[in-house]
Order: C-alpha cells, then structure tokens, then sequence
C-alpha cells in the first residue's frame, strides 16, 4: 500500500468544545516529503493556532470541506466523524481517528455499509514498536497537566509553601487518584507546583512510578492488588469488596486534602466510582476536586459534565471535558505525530495485511466494508 499517488485529508472538528486539530502544518510538511498528497479543509486548524498560511507553506492543498472527503484515501479525524461526512467518503477510504468505538455502534455500521475501513487509535498494543502512535498516552499526559493548573485556579489558596514577613503560608496538599499516565503528569505537575502529593492506584507497579516522583502512595496492598494489573498495563476492574476496603482507607485521607485529582478510566467501560458523596462532603471548604473521567461518567459522585459546581459545604467540584483542547497546540502537535507515525505505517503495508500486522490487527474496527469490533476472544 505504498505511499505514492495516496492523500491524506483533514477537516474542520465540529464537536462542541474540541479545538484540536488531526494535522499540523508539521505532519503535512512530513507526509509531502513521504510523496502523500495533503488535503485541508480551510480554517481546519484556526482553533491550535495554526493558520492556513502554514498548512500552505508546508505544502498543503487547501479545499473546501466537500473536496477534502471526496478526494481523501484517508481522513485524519481527532473525535468521530459524523454520518454525514462518511456518506461523502469516497468507497475504499480509511477513516483513521479516536474513534471510540465502545460507544459508537452506528458509526461503525456507517463506515461500512459505505465500503470504508477504520482504525481506532485508541486501541493500539501497548508494544514498543507502536509507542510513536501511542494517541491515548500523549493526550493523556497533556490533560494531567492541564489538571492541576484548572485546578489550582480555582484553588483559593496558593501551593507551594511560601515564609514571608506576614508569616508562612503551608503547602497544598494533592491527593491523585490513579496513577497511569494522566495521574503521572498529575503528580509530577502538583510537585512542581509545591504541593504535597499523595496518590493511589489499583495497579503495582504504580508504586515505585508514584515514589519516583516524589509523592507518598496510598492503597490496600492485598493479593488483589497484587494481581491488579493487565498483560496490556491496564488497571483491571476490582471487586466491590476491594473497592470496600480502599474506600474506607482513604476516607480519612481524603477529607484532610485540598485538592483531588481522580483519573481512573478501563478502556469501553464507565469510569469506576472512586468518591463518594460522603468524601466530598468531608472536605474541608474551599478544597477542590477535579474528575478526569467525567467523559466517561465521572469518578466522583455528583459531578456534572462541563461544570464547575459548588457543594453545601463550600467543596468545588471541577467537571470540565476534553481538557486536552485546552492545550490545543501541544496536543495536536503530539496527536499528528501519532497519527503521521500511523498512516506512513499503514501505506507501507501490502494490501490484506491487517490480519498480519499487530498494529493495524489491533486497531482496525472496520476492515473494507465488515465491522471487525469487537475482535473475537483469542
């Protein structure tokens, strides 16, 4: 499936919120000089800051949007495209994108019923070789940053320890819930910041990764915990009866916190309840909890997507979506290196390969016309 006389193409995302962009002056600049022709919907990356004069520069083709789809071997999307887009995809395109499958049913059936392929990448192997295409993690990372800053802004208190003429003001103290690689960067950003940090994790190898950064690790360290961890690096579900135990650990932890961080997402599943109302309403006022998973249906009891709300008791709850579109320009630039690794992947394979290749075999959800997800049990 060489590279030659193939065009990628981008267009404009039309979700609510999402600033982001699939392609990047950068990436388009990268795949011209691979011999694949770039296509992009004018004003596609306004949102990142990245104006049609660089997508031009790099040596883009900049079309309107019906052009990009009619003409495109392969659309370039960040959220799923809609219906209406795939119906204008030429037969025998790619869609390749976060697709979110789990969730996206009739999308699959559309991609298909028109003769399309797809590719998630949010279910790439967790294997060196797919480590440059690795879209969930470099987004991941962007959002654990981001936050701790939304976070510390609506903090009404400084972090770091300050000792001034006045007296000293004490360190915040952060609490983050799951450590994969969004609680990572969570961590290491409140460390920076001069908070104290805590943090826990179903999964143990994550306690050597959370000392390693400086932060105090915190679970119920058990036989199930022992064997809480996938042959992917996923957290594996735990029982309600280890949810039992851990909840009632860090009961007292949590209500002497400033700030939580609760990050825990399984992949195409809802997001596992970590705090409950109770634990909210133990914290002190002023004190801040912000629910990464809140997408996903949240992590922390009474959130609501979107929104800061604030508790009786003066807690604030932080809600916000898609927080990597606050970073827009850092996030698509990591997101189109992904992707770019991904496709200059995928046009080197012959045709048929799917089956043969652990990256494309891994995240193909349609493969020329036949939903594929989810794949058969091995």
């Amino acid at each position: 499936m060489g590279s030659d006389s193939r065009a990628v193409g981008v267009v404009k995302e039309v979700f609510p919120g999402e600033a982001r962009v699939a392609l990047t002056p950068e990436a388009a600049k990268k795949f011209k000089a691979g011999g694949v022709t770039v296509l992009v919907e004018r004003g596609a990356g306004i949102a990142a800051s990245f104006p049609d004069a660089d997508y031009a520069a790099a040596g883009a083709e900049l079309v309107d949007r019906a052009a990009v789809l009619a003409a495109a071997d392969a659309l370039l999307t960040v959220r799923p495209p809609q219906a209406a887009e795939v119906a204008r995809l030429r037969r025998g395109a790619t869609v390749v994108g976060l697709l979110d499958p789990s969730r996206n049913a009739p999308l699959l059936a559309a991609i298909a019923a028109q003769g399309l392929s797809a590719y998630a990448m949010e279910l790439l192997p967790r294997t060196t070789r797919a480590q440059v295409m690795d879209a969930l993690s470099s987004q991941a990372n962007l959002a654990g940053y981001r936050a701790v800053i939304e976070a510390a802004a609506v903090y009404g208190r400084a972090m770091p320890m300050m000792t001034t003429a006045a007296g000293t003001i004490t360190p915040a103290r952060v609490f983050v819930m799951g450590a994969g690689v969004a609680g990572l960067q969570a961590i290491a950003t409140a460390r920076r910041l001069g908070a104290v940090v805590t943090a826990t994790d179903v999964r143990p190898a994550a306690k050597e990764q959370v000392q390693s950064l400086g932060a105090k690790f915190v679970a119920v360290e058990d036989e199930e915990f022992q064997a809480a961890e996938s042959a992917g690096g996923y957290a594996k579900a735990m029982s309600a009866e280890y949810q039992a135990k851990q909840a009632a650990l860090i009961s007292d932890h949590i209500k002497k916190q400033d700030m939580v961080i609760t990050t825990a997402l399984i992949p195409g599943r809802p997001a596992p309840r970590l705090v409950s109302a109770e634990q909210v309403a133990s914290m002190r006022p002023g004190s801040v909890l912000l629910d990464l998973a809140v997408e996903q249906g949240g992590n922390v009891e009474g959130v609501v997507a979107g929104q800061v709300t604030t508790t009786a008791g003066g807690v604030h709850v932080i809600g916000y979506e898609n927080l990597p579109a606050r970073v827009a320009v850092d996030s698509s630039t990591l997101y189109a290196r992904n992707l770019l690794a991904f496709v200059q992947h995928l046009f080197e394979q012959p045709e048929g390969a799917e089956t043969d290749d652990d990256i494309l075999r891994a995240s193909s959800v349609v493969r020329r016309g036949a939903v594929v997800f989810p794949a058969p049990a091995a």
